[in-house]
């Protein structure tokens, strides 16, 4: 059975931009999935939700993160580096959800072991479309870890 049929989805959603995380947020309401979505706006508060600390010692434990690559305080390379090499979170599937189409970043995303790498299109309709293919995929396709 898959993970949305039987609770809500938990998702982190690691983003800076106000703008971005309001259509992100939109477009996964929107959806045909039941999901709850969390956002911090920066790559400290990321790592201290992640692992349930300070403010954040009642957070669920996320099924699936997205992650903008350009963060203050700490960008979303040091998340995603910290994130894989911590034996309690390196199993949740992280999207990178960025404006950057580096190759230097794809790759060294991809390095970190990163489960996929997404350019965020500039249009609107098309950052919607890109959000729900996620969507579709990894809530409905994907059979996403047990959280512990």
């Amino acid at each position: 059975m898959n993970l949305s049929q039987t609770r809500p989805v938990e998702i982190l959603l690691i983003e800076d931009s106000l703008s971005d995380a309001t259509l992100t947020i939109e477009a996964l309401r929107d959806g045909r999935i039941a999901n709850n979505v969390a956002r911090v706006a920066d790559g400290v508060e990321a790592m201290a939700y992640l692992r349930r600390q300070c403010k954040y010692d009642g957070a669920i434990r996320p099924d699936l993160v997205m992650l903008d690559l350009n963060l203050p305080r700490k960008d979303g390379r040091e998340v995603l580096e910290e994130l894989k090499a911590d034996a309690e979170l390196k199993t949740i599937p992280v999207i990178v959800l960025t404006t950057s189409a580096s190759d230097k970043d794809i790759s060294r995303s991809y390095d970190l072991h990163a489960n996929c790498f997404i350019t965020k299109p500039v249009d609107y309709n098309q950052f919607t479309n890109v959000v729900r293919s996620i969507e579709d995929f990894w809530l409905k396709v994907v059979t996403l870890p047990q959280r512990i």
